[in-house]
């Protein structure tokens, strides 16, 4: 249920499961979705999507309580919790819809997204080339993706791939984890 005073993140930084299971963590953090934006393919599938033809990234849409958590602070765990160094991939996982992109929905949005650009790029030694790209429209993926890793724990993936991702939040960010 989305209330009038919960604002919306759309991120995308690699495997969308890996996202959502760090995100999912987070205090104030209502619901994340794993889902595909930033391309032109209107519905697009999983499969379409790894076709590498759709334009789209693999991303989450992040409904969170700002009086809980900022947009800002969502940023810098996202900056964290993968490589905005790599163009169009995250460790293996190869290709357009592995980018990583901040897709802003207001100007206040792009705003912070560009100064928090600036201030990740501090603590990286090669360019940061996340994508910075106005929201368009949001395509939730197929339901065996939503909560892949609560669901699978045990995926060769999940524990090789996401499991160091979440030790790493909650190295840096473990104030900001759910009890």
């Amino acid at each position: 249920m989305m209330q009038e005073n919960y604002e919306i993140a759309v991120l995308g930084g690699g495997c969308f499961w890996c996202t959502e299971a760090a995100f999912k963590r987070i205090k104030g953090v209502i619901s994340v979705e794993p889902g595909y934006s930033g391309g032109w393919m209107e519905n697009p599938t999983y499969e379409d999507v790894c076709s590498d033809q759709t334009g789209h990234a693999e991303v989450v849409k992040i409904i969170f309580d700002p009086k809980v958590i900022s947009y800002r602070e969502i940023l810098k765990i996202f900056f964290t919790i993968h490589d905005p160094t790599t163009l169009n991939r995250q460790g293996n996982d190869v290709g357009t819809q592995y980018r990583s992109i901040i897709l802003y929905l207001n100007d206040e949005q792009k705003k912070i997204a560009e100064e928090e650009i600036k201030e990740a790029q501090k603590h990286y030694k090669k360019p940061i080339v996340t994508e910075l790209k106005k929201f368009e429209k949001f395509y939730p993926a197929e339901d065996y993706h939503k909560d892949f890793y609560d669901k699978n724990p045990n995926y060769p993936y999940c524990i090789f791939v996401i499991e160091p991702k979440l030790l790493k939040l909650e190295k840096y960010w473990g104030a900001y984890l759910k009890g």
